[in-house]
């Protein structure tokens, strides 16, 4: 698309805007349909929260991606949901959370606020972003998806029925929830947190809700004190 990749201009924000004019439907055709459908990251709109609501949220809040948020990615992300928003394409942006292929198969769970902690491996998201592509209820909405791991919980046969559910966004900046509404949800799906102790926000860097749960360190080091390797950029 001839988009410069720098922080102002990158792929993530000039690519993104340029892929939803170019799929805007021509004069005579019409859809009911997403025509593009964005992998976005659980997250975005987090570290623009307040103070005050950090706290009360901190489970969701105080997570290592979005303490650390390096080299502003989240940042980037949720200004290419905003670029794509606003170029009047039929879309649905998808935030899965953290992608880890070693969690289980499972069922997604959809939910809205941008509250969503957890896991879901990369065929679950696959199956989640494939699905909404034939999905009108899809369009012109944003969510945020993990998965509940095991066989007891197999996906469902079509998410119309939980896309219907969901608020479509007010504007650019995504859906226009109640406070009362991002709450309730969030403490509903703090008790869906992987391992025993539940509490994300004590998470470092690389250590997994397995380690936490045994006091080990997690890969890249204690909380606080992660060593987040660096590439350098030619």
């Amino acid at each position: 698309f001839g988009a410069a990749v720098t922080p102002d201009a990158s792929i993530d924000v000039r690519g993104l805007e340029r892929l939803g004019k170019a799929m805007l439907p021509s004069g005579a055709t019409t859809t009911t349909l997403p025509r593009v459908v964005l992998c976005s990251s659980a997250g975005v709109t987090r570290p623009t929260w307040s103070k005050e609501k950090q706290e009360r949220l901190k489970g969701a809040a105080d997570i290592p991606i979005v303490r650390l948020n390096p080299f502003g990615v989240l940042d980037l992300k949720r200004r290419g949901e905003e670029a794509l928003r606003a170029t009047g394409v039929p879309y649905c942006v998808v935030r899965p959370t953290g992608l880890n292929d070693k969690h289980e198969d499972g069922r997604p769970v959809l939910s809205q606020g941008d509250v969503a902690v957890g896991r879901i491996n990369r065929k679950d998201a696959a199956y989640v972003l494939t699905r909404i592509l034939g999905e009108p209820e899809a369009v012109g909405k944003t969510l945020e998806v993990f998965a509940v791991p095991g066989a007891l919980y197999p996906k469902p046969r079509s998410l119309g029925r939980l896309l219907e559910a969901l608020t479509p966004d007010a504007d650019a900046a995504g859906p226009a929830l109640s406070e009362e509404a991002v709450e309730a949800q969030y403490r509903i799906l703090q008790q869906l947190l992987p391992g025993e102790r539940g509490e994300a926000d004590a998470l470092a860097m690389g250590q997994t809700y397995e380690q936490l749960d045994k006091d080990e360190e997690g890969r890249l080091g204690k909380r606080g004190e992660e060593d987040v390797p660096i590439v350098p950029v030619a």
